[in-house]
């Protein structure tokens, strides 16, 4: 508890410290993302940024440095400062679940983005991505590519985070129902980073007499972490599925090193919920549907150009 309450009150200096005045016309929200660490989430950061200055409104900005109670303390902190609606995608599902609901029983109108807490009653809206049919769309893919079976390595998201959870069930839905052909062979979480996806990647290919023939990683991180270890291997051949869509992965899928990734139009759900954060500010409007949800889409070499970032692959 004084652990929390010391970040709380951090939080609530950097914040005052970092934040303009409230402008007297303007309504502030709070966008929060869970790290910016993350190019996932700087791009989900600027389009909550860009589709709030659309709508006439000033923002409070949070990272939440991949930490729960950090999150936490910038949301009670936005709080105490008054702001109108906040914004989010939460780090956990659980941890965030009681400073949401001090939100909404502040009567503060919370759209969550990207990863929901239903935990939490009275929130305004949710706009994501259905994770579960992206992990199919993944195991869609190795089916297609690989009808007689694969050997599969499977990196797991962040444990606790509702993307990687409903991914990993997607991808089981199909590939447990696929036969005995598809063998899952090494799976474990490498917390949707490219580091830990490298490193968790280079322990699997250690371990192997013979190196799978899928590696299928629950974000680009971590695909591209995989990619580093392959590499450093000289292993060829080996199918590396990603998911996210980042810039850097179209890149590598245009070259061929990269096999495919899943979009699930991270700036478009950012912008939703932007809007309908600032529908309710304006005239009470509750949406017409609490949860939205976000088909993915498969990319390959193939549909490059129907990639949300690709003009910003290098």
């Amino acid at each position: 508890m004084r652990i929390t309450r010391r970040i709380a009150i951090a939080s609530f200096m950097a914040i005052a410290l970092a934040a303009p005045a409230f402008a007297d016309d303007k309504p502030t929200i709070l966008v929060s993302v869970p790290g910016l660490t993350f190019p996932f989430f700087v791009h989900m950061m600027n389009a909550f940024k860009a589709e709030a200055a659309k709508q006439g409104l000033d923002t409070i900005e949070s990272d939440g440095q991949v930490s729960s109670p950090k999150q936490t303390a910038d949301i009670e902190a936005a709080l105490a400062k008054g702001v109108k609606g906040i914004v989010l995608s939460p780090n956990e599902v659980d941890a965030m679940a009681p400073a949401l609901q001090e939100a909404v029983d502040a009567k503060v109108p919370v759209v969550t983005v990207d990863r929901r807490v239903p935990s939490v009653t009275g929130i305004l809206g949710h706009i994501g991505a259905d994770n579960v049919k992206g992990g199919e769309a993944q195991g869609n893919l190795i089916v297609k590519m690989f009808p007689n079976g694969a050997t599969i390595v499977n990196l797991q998201g962040q444990s606790g985070a509702s993307p990687a959870i409903d991914r990993n069930k997607g991808l089981h839905n199909v590939l447990d129902k696929a036969g005995p052909n598809y063998k899952i062979v090494f799976e474990q979480t490498a917390g949707f980073d490219r580091a830990k996806g490298l490193s968790v990647t280079e322990a699997a290919l250690a371990g192997m007499s013979a190196p799978p023939q899928v590696i299928n990683a629950a974000n680009d991180d971590m695909a591209l972490g995989a990619l580093e270890a392959v590499k450093a291997r000289n292993l060829k051949g080996i199918v590396i599925i990603g998911f996210d869509a980042l810039p850097e992965t179209l890149g590598k899928i245009r070259d061929g090193e990269i096999t495919a990734t899943i979009e699930q139009f991270p700036g478009k759900q950012s912008a939703m919920g932007v809007d309908m954060v600032a529908e309710f500010i304006k005239s009470g409007k509750k949406p017409d549907q609490q949860i939205t949800l976000l088909t993915p889409a498969v990319i390959t070499k193939e549909n490059l150009n129907e990639a949300e970032r690709l003009s910003e692959a290098k």
